[in-house]
């Protein structure tokens, strides 16, 4: 299957002993292409390799910055295989894709395997990635880079994101940080809660 505007491709694999431990479809994947990036950051596909850090599997799934610590839903044999412009996450979890909401971390089963994932990807990316907020981000004159995601404020899950929300390119890093942190700090919430979000230079 193919997918349109990639702007980034790994490099050779050099972390041979996550790749081991990644199931035969995925191994597969990812010995063809290392990881990519696809419709123009719509897209992340992880790598297994030491470098550049943001495109490291290991490291959200085993490493320093592994998101099971930072997510109740998910656990330690969940595999973070992707992620889309503003940061939910992709898992492989027994065979099956799941979605983890960044802010809320909700996880979903979205009932397909990867490569029915996949072709649903290159089917319909719109729905699938959830592209509109990258497509405006884009027609406003916005370019995501590499090792960027989009920040948004104020968070989809807050009823005044239905008034229109602000996009901006940032570390990748950086936006995981925030949407961990956000996603805690929310998780004893009710509906219709109010919240105060406090913006430092951290």
């Amino acid at each position: 299957m193919e997918f349109d505007e990639i702007t980034y491709q790994g490099p050779p694999i050099d972390d041979t002993v996550v790749l081991a431990q990644l199931p035969a479809v995925l191994r597969q994947v990812l010995a063809q292409v290392n990881g990519f990036i696809a419709y123009g950051g719509g897209l992340h596909i992880r790598g297994t390799c030491n470098t550049p850090a943001w495109h490291a599997l290991d490291r959200v799934w085993h490493g320093e910055r592994a998101l099971h610590r930072a997510y109740g839903a998910l656990l330690p044999t969940d595999i973070p295989f992707g992620q889309d412009a503003v940061g939910d996450q992709f898992i492989l979890r027994d065979e099956a894709v799941y979605r983890l909401d960044g802010e809320t971390g909700a996880l979903t089963n979205l009932d397909r395997g990867l490569l029915d994932f996949f072709a649903d990807v290159a089917a319909d990316p719109i729905e699938v990635l959830g592209l509109r907020p990258l497509h405006q981000f884009r027609l406003e004159g916005g370019m995501l880079l590499p090792g960027q995601l989009l920040s948004v404020y104020p968070p989809f899950c807050t009823v005044e994101a239905a008034a229109g929300v602000t996009l901006r390119a940032v570390d990748a890093d950086e936006r995981l940080t925030f949407l961990a942190h956000f996603s805690a700090q929310i998780a004893t919430a009710n509906d219709g809660d109010r919240v105060r979000i406090v913006i430092t230079d951290e």
